[in-house]
Order: structure tokens, then sequence, then C-alpha cells
């Protein structure tokens, strides 16, 4: 069975958290991160583009000309799709980009990703993130302490741990979320993920049992 080291916030060892071995041996499947990193960044777009048709386009409210006699092509409104200023025909309008994927495939996603980092030795753990009030400067000791200082960050903390998520969240090169909202996408992006021993408890905990 695998492990982790848990540091300290000095970045020294003071135990191991084994990992089960479905977590951490996934081989690389392309098409099943292509298939969830879409579902995610489908979901992230607003949709609000948005174009003028025939009907809302200003003016056009007579015949540019006679039908007849004057040489000029038949028209019958400014607002047509074919005069410059005009309706636009099948334009993009808003609309809900996102869809369903399924939660296996979602999971195996998250595992494959997971796996990926574990191989690459680019997970540390601390034994406990305690803030009693929020304090970028604190939390910026300890990337420092780790070695993480310069490089893509993204922090995983439970959703009672919201003084240290403050904290973190005003670092430019680091990405807070927690266990649940932890995504495929999110863990290749970063360079390293940084745990605590109980967010990673609870990760594991949702990856072996399939939740999403």
């Amino acid at each position: 069975m695998a492990s982790l080291n848990i540091l300290d916030l000095e970045g020294k060892e003071v135990e191991k958290l084994n990992i089960a071995d479905k977590i951490v041996k996934q081989d690389i499947n392309n098409e099943v991160l292509y298939q969830d990193i879409r579902r995610y960044l489908a979901s992230r777009r607003a949709g609000t583009h948005s174009t003028k048709e025939r009907s809302e386009v200003r003016g056009g409210g007579r015949k540019p000309w006679r039908q007849k006699g004057t040489g000029n092509a038949r028209a019958g409104s400014i607002r047509s799709p074919i005069w410059k200023g005009g309706g636009v025909v099948f334009g993009p309008k808003p609309r809900d980009h996102s869809f369903k994927l399924n939660k296996k495939v979602i999971n195996k996603s998250k595992l494959i990703a997971f796996s990926d980092k574990f191989k690459e030795e680019k997970i540390k753990v601390i034994d406990d993130l305690k803030f009693k009030a929020p304090k970028t400067k604190k939390a910026y000791e300890i990337l420092n302490k780790l070695e993480l200082d310069n490089v893509r960050v993204l922090v995983v903390l439970k959703n009672d741990n919201e003084s240290a998520a403050k904290s973190f969240r005003n670092i430019g090169n680091v990405e807070v979320v927690s266990p649940n909202s932890v995504n495929a996408y999110l863990i290749l992006l970063a360079d390293y993920l940084l745990f605590t021993k109980d967010s990673l408890k609870e990760l594991m905990e949702r990856l072996t049992n399939e939740r999403s």
C-alpha cells in the first residue's frame, strides 16, 4: 500500500498516511480526462453572448424604395440580414452550455488526475491548518517553508476551515477548493496539491465510494 508523508507547518515529517492502491495506481485514460475537463469548462461558460435578429434591429419601418422602376433590387426593409447593420441570421443567443456526464466517469477522471500527481510526487500534506483569523502573511510563510511559494498550488481545505481558506485565497498562485469541489481540471492545472490531513481523508473517502 502506498503512503504520503504528513508534515508539520515547518515542513518536517510527523507521520505517514496510507493510501489505497485503487487511488494511486491508475492508468492514464486521455478520453476520460478529456470528457470531464470539457464538461467542467463548459459549465463555467457564461453563455451571455447575443446578436440581434431582424425583428430586434432598430429602424426599417418603411420600404427603402418603390418595388419597381428604380433599377435596384427589390427591398422591403433595411433590417434585412443582407443589409449592413441588419439583423443576424442564426446568431448566438444566451444559453446554458453545460452538459451532464456519468458520475462514474467524473470520479474516474479525478482518480486518474490524482494518481498522476502522486506518481510525480507533487502532493504535500500538512497535519493541520489552524487560523484564528484570516492572515495572508502566515499563509505565505507556510507555502515558503514547504517550497511552494513560486509554483501554482491547489489547496484543498474542508468547508469548516474558512479562515485558512480566506488566507490562502489572497495569494496569486493559489487556488483554494473543498474536497467536494476538486475535479480533474484543477488537479492537472496545478503544479502541486496541498492538503490537510482531514481534507485528504475526505477526498479519499469520496474517491473510493465513487461520490462526485
